[in-house]
Order: structure tokens, then C-alpha cells, then sequence
């Protein structure tokens, strides 16, 4: 169960004021902001979703922070509603505060109870600040919130590309962070139960180079992008 991760609130609740600055600060060396990366995390996330034909109305944003990807989720994906679980609780007040659609509610990880019910579970940059001991009982949680059959995306960063490890070292909330390869993160994965059913790479050129990114889908079976996303799924029975 989460209640038995080591780390505690005050982590991200030192940062939560302050989360878009200090993310901004590491992205500008991309050249591109936040909304960019959140935009493409979420339109990636739809053509996988529309090539398995399907069609996710209850969502689950894990460690969602200050709620950015809330908007993206519901309109995007045309989700009817999004549940967003964080351990900060002044992120989650950020988040309350500048999501005020009825459509979306966020939650402590203890005020959620999982019970099957969730269609698509997202995850984005996550992991990596969970310490290792604690990441299986994390995929555990995220397991028991989705019904038989439910999706899970995860994203998080690839430390395999030069930008990823530059902008981390720009972010002072990454400064403790342990990064996961995909190998890795499907291990996880499957050792909680998902099945695999795809892994992508986005987001290789910085916006000087944007005229290249026409390419990008065509490579992204490749471990060249700053991230990747692992797309599973809970087993029916």
C-alpha cells in the first residue's frame, strides 16, 4: 500500500508553489515549455490508445502534482472524468485550485481507494523520485485501481539521453532522483502483473532542430528520445 512509502509529503510540498518555475528553468534548455511536452505526452498516448481501439472514460492521473495533465486527459482523450492521486497535499490544493472542472477530483493516495474501477491509469516522471524498495508496492496500487483488461501508461525519463540528464541536473526536485531504463521499467512492470504491450521513445530534437521532428514517430521503437512511454495492461482474469 502507499502509506508504507519511506519518503514523506513535505518533499514535493516544499516545491508546489513554485513547481512550474523551477520545471521551466531545466526545460528551457529545449527550448520548448511545459505545455509542449504535456501536449505530446497525451497526443502520443491517443494514437496508441486509437490503434487498440480503445476508448478510456475513467482515468487515473498517478502522482498527478499540481494537476497539469488533467486538462490534456479530458479533452484529449475525451475522458468523462480523471482522478488525480498525488502525496503532496499542497500540490493537490494547487491542483484543486486551477482545475475547476466537476470532472475532475484530487485525492491523497489515502483518501483513494483502489477497487478496480478505473479504465486508463497515467503516470508521467513518477518513478524515478519513488525509492526503488517502494516502486513495487506503487505498481501494486495502480493494479488494484484499474478493472480487468484496464490500461496503464507510464512515462518517465530516459537516462539514456544526453537532454533528459541535462535537464534533470537543472531541477533541484531531481536532484535525489534514480532513474529507470525501460528494461527496467517493464521488468516492473510484469513482475506487478501487466502485460506489455508496447514501448516508445518521443521527444528527440530541441526546437532548434523542430524541423526534424517529422521523424521522431518513425524512430520511436529506438531509445533516443528523452522519454518513454510503457504501455500496459491488466490482465481480465
Amino acid at each position: 500500500m502507499m502509506e508504507q512509502f519511506s519518503y514523506t509529503n513535505a518533499e514535493f510540498d516544499e516545491y508546489a508553489a513554485g513547481y512550474d518555475a523551477v520545471l521551466s528553468q531545466g526545460l528551457a534548455v529545449s527550448g520548448e515549455d511545459k505545455n509542449f511536452f504535456a501536449h505530446g505526452r497525451i497526443q502520443w498516448l491517443q494514437r496508441c490508445l486509437a490503434g487498440i481501439d480503445a476508448r478510456p472514460q475513467s482515468v487515473m492521473d498517478f502522482g498527478c502534482g499540481i494537476g497539469s495533465a488533467a486538462p490534456y486527459l479530458l479533452e484529449m482523450l475525451d475522458a468523462t472524468d480523471v482522478t488525480g492521486v498525488d502525496v503532496s497535499e499542497k500540490s493537490l490544493a494547487a491542483a484543486r485550485h486551477l482545475n475547476r472542472s466537476p470532472c475532475a477530483r484530487f485525492l491523497s493516495f489515502n483518501e483513494y481507494e483502489p477497487r478496480e474501477k478505473i479504465d486508463l491509469a497515467f503516470c508521467n516522471g513518477v518513478f524515478h523520485h519513488i525509492p526503488v524498495e517502494d516502486r513495487a508496492a506503487a505498481v501494486g496500487y495502480v493494479y488494484r485501481s484499474l478493472r480487468p483488461g484496464g490500461l496503464f501508461a507510464l512515462w518517465e525519463n530516459n537516462p539514456f539521453n544526453p537532454g533528459t540528464r541535462l535537464v534533470m541536473s537543472r531541477i533541484s526536485f531531481d536532484k535525489d532522483a534514480v532513474t529507470l531504463t525501460s528494461s527496467e521499467t517493464k521488468r516492473l512492470l510484469r513482475a506487478g502483473g501487466f502485460e506489455i504491450l508496447r514501448t516508445d521513445f518521443l521527444f528527440i530534437f530541441p526546437r532548434i532542430l523542430r524541423g526534424l521532428r517529422f521523424v521522431e514517430p518513425l524512430v520511436s521503437r529506438l531509445p533516443l528520445g528523452a522519454q518513454y512511454q510503457t504501455l500496459c495492461r491488466k490482465p481480465l482474469n
